[in-house]
């Protein structure tokens, strides 16, 4: 990874990543999205990890694609172009299927792939300072890569909207539309934020990667036989588990399971 583009940093469970050039707004380039998603893999590797943040120096969360990287792609041949398209969508489907549970800290600006980032993430939290733009029509492209997120966030009546218009919308906009799952002051963001990983760091990890599954699995089909059976199997399953015999073990005896690393008040 390049020192240049992110930084990982790892300590008490939390994997952060921070998308580290500011002078850049953080824009996508071919070296941003390498490091990114070695990142990603990185953190969805370590059994250390409990938690993953995906952050952002500067004013801005992401600008989207770097302007230098496109016009290199200008000249790139039709097979160059779908393997560097390829990349950027294997990088935020990596995000997206993490087994760890993702929180994106959105403190600016998140315009095209940047909004697809955020999309990616299952805890998206925003500044009042913050804004989105799914802005590729202006330069006569298309949200591709990042639609399958984007419209799952926001349904694809707004998409609708917002993919046609390439309107700028604020903060409130996208709570109101599913993007963003809560908004507070920029002086609150990060106390927000350490409790919000505090609250992860409460649940069981196998628990909450299962529960990402699951969500995927009910998301995608109706409620017939094949899910009514797929479901109790689930359940069945991560009773028999170490994890699942210590949950319930502590929840009865009133103490805080061996996985907590967290204390409460």
């Amino acid at each position: 990874m390049s020192e240049n583009s992110i930084r990982l940093n790892v300590s008490g469970g939390v994997a952060r990543i921070t998308m580290a050039r500011p002078e850049k707004h953080n824009a996508f380039d071919d070296v941003l999205i390498a490091d990114l998603t070695a990142a990603f893999e990185t953190a969805g590797r370590d059994d250390a990890v409990r938690v993953v943040v995906l952050e952002a120096e500067g004013k801005s969360f992401s600008a989207g694609a770097d302007l230098g990287w496109m016009q290199r792609m200008a000249d790139y041949s039709d097979a160059e172009n779908l393997a560097d398209a390829r990349k950027l969508a294997g990088m935020v489907r990596t995000l997206n299927e993490l087994p760890r549970p993702t929180i994106a800290r959105v403190q600016g600006a998140a315009f095209g792939g940047g909004v697809g980032l955020v999309a990616a993430c299952d805890i998206a939290l925003a500044s009042h300072a913050a804004s989105f733009c799914l802005s590729e029509a202006r330069l006569g492209l298309i949200p591709s890569v990042i639609s399958p997120y984007v419209v799952e966030a926001i349904g694809a009546r707004a998409a609708r909207r917002y993919f046609l218009t390439a309107e700028r919308f604020d903060a409130d906009e996208a709570h109101a539309l599913g993007l963003v799952h809560e908004v507070v002051p920029r002086e609150r963001l990060n106390g927000r934020l350490e409790e919000l990983i505090g609250c992860l760091l409460d649940n069981g990890p196998d628990a909450m990667a299962a529960s990402k599954d699951l969500i995927r699995r009910v998301a995608s089909g109706p409620v017939d036989d094949a899910m009514v059976e797929d479901t109790a199997q689930r359940i069945a399953d991560i009773r028999a588990t170490d994890e699942g015999r210590e949950g319930v073990q502590a929840f009865l005896e009133k103490r805080g399971p061996k996985w907590r690393t967290t204390t409460k008040a």
